[in-house]
């Protein structure tokens, strides 16, 4: 039972966020361009299937770290309709008459020689090739979840709801961002400034069985002694593959094949193995979280930041999720004093990047 509550959370930002994925060019949050939209930062964030664009004006001199960011345009294209990335930034710049000189770009992956490494990408991705292609003056790579780390701070209210409340106030500390997509993402903000952020690979640690439903389940998904991360139950896949399981131990046939369909049949009550599926899959994601906010005492808020978990709120609402994010012992206490979030966040990327360029040490 969750004793935390719906509630929005507070929380400050001048930007407007987008709340349903894309199936085609998509224009969203936009604002009037204003005449001082050629010295705006232009950001992307570039997944498998999409490539969201902005180009977002910065409300503070360039010394603040405190700036708040106003998007005054905003873009989804599908990456499928694209032979590069080039073309995308071209059409976006050429839509709305700009001709930004810094491009900052959140992708999955990291860059290796010049080179960001991602299977999912649709086409390769080299900054320096972007920004002789581009002319411009800066292109900068930075992770997914860096960027949304950077932010944490230029959220809406309207776009957090709030899945555990605090017990009590204690001082504001490190930050916590969590992302079930293609993978398990996870990623820190620290306190300071400027702040600091650690990008982590937390989503690789090995997965825990606690209940005698999750061991069947785990052995049917590895076989002894094989190391199966957190990510391969908690991501979109990793849903499809906990609901695989469920069938293959009830000995049903698995009549669903994608991961929004077990979280439509299982809010609808349709379908006994998508149900159990995400009670599996909720308590499972509370373990892990409570594990994160153990790990960087995280009394700054725990942020859970995935386009299916706002669609599914309610069930993890009323799922075991924060009786497993409490339930760690003598450090009850501790987290009972850490906020809990899930963010809707479709835009969060490109403003996540727009904010870490602003906030680099050589901004010029």
């Amino acid at each position: 039972m969750n004793d935390g509550g719906h509630a929005r959370g507070e929380v400050r930002g001048s930007s407007t966020f987008a709340t349903d994925e894309p199936g085609g060019d998509t224009t969203a949050g936009m604002n009037p361009l204003r005449g001082d939209a050629a010295h705006a930062l232009l950001a992307a964030d570039v997944g498998g299937t999409h490539a969201r664009m902005g180009l977002l004006a910065v409300n503070a001199s360039p010394q603040a770290h405190d700036a708040t960011l106003s998007v005054l345009a905003y873009q989804v294209y599908p990456c499928r309709d694209y032979t590069d990335l080039a073309s995308i930034v071209r059409r976006f710049c050429d839509e709305h008459a700009v001709k930004p000189r810094r491009f900052a770009l959140a992708c999955a992956g990291y860059l290796h020689e010049g080179r960001v490494l991602n299977s999912n990408l649709q086409w390769p991705i080299e900054p320096v090739a972007l920004k002789r292609e581009l002319g411009m003056d800066d292109v900068s790579v930075l992770n997914d979840f860096v960027a949304l780390a950077h932010a944490m701070p230029h959220l809406q209210a309207d776009s957090v709801m709030s899945l555990h409340r605090p017990s009590r106030q204690v001082a504001r500390g490190p930050v916590v961002v969590i992302g079930p997509g293609t993978g398990l993402g996870v990623a820190v903000r620290l306190p300071g400034t400027p702040p600091q952020v650690l990008q982590t690979e937390a989503g690789h640690i090995q997965l825990a069985a606690r209940t005698s439903r999750e061991l069947e389940v785990l052995a049917d998904l590895a076989p002894s002694g094989t190391h199966l991360p957190y990510d391969h139950a908690l991501s979109g896949p990793g849903l499809l593959r906990i609901y695989q399981a469920m069938c293959r131990i009830e000995d049903k046939p698995a009549s669903l094949h994608a991961p929004a369909d077990v979280v439509a049949a299982a809010v609808a009550n349709a379908d006994p193995c998508a149900v159990e599926t995400l009670q599996l899959f909720c308590g499972w994601l509370g373990s892990f979280t409570g594990d994160m906010a153990m790990l960087y005492g995280a009394t700054g808020g725990i942020y859970l930041a995935g386009g299916f978990l706002a669609r599914m709120f309610g069930l993890l609402e009323a799922s075991g999720f924060v009786a497993r994010f409490l339930d760690k012992g003598v450090m009850r206490p501790f987290l009972q004093t850490v906020p809990v979030y899930v963010v809707d966040h479709a835009q969060l990327g490109v403003i996540g990047a727009a904010s870490w360029l602003h906030e680099r040490p050589d901004n010029s």
